[in-house]
């Protein structure tokens, strides 16, 4: 099991997704692509659910910012 937490299922493409729409010169089709090359992703490899490992000690949670 230490191997899929090397290599989590699908994670390039949800990577790939996550840094198109974090990209300044933003391009929706391209980002449209990846979101469907994620889903087909998920699809294939009969994923339930996502979770994200714990984060860098220092690191702000968007959650843990004051407005």
């Amino acid at each position: 099991m230490e191997q899929s937490r090397a290599n989590p299922i699908c994670a390039q493409e949800a990577l790939d997704l996550l840094n198109c729409v974090a990209d300044p010169s933003f391009d929706q089709d391209k980002c449209l692509r990846l979101l469907h090359s994620l889903r087909e992703c998920v699809l294939n490899k009969k994923v339930k659910k996502f979770s994200i490992a714990d984060q860098e000690p220092g690191e702000v949670k968007p959650s843990d910012k004051k407005a």
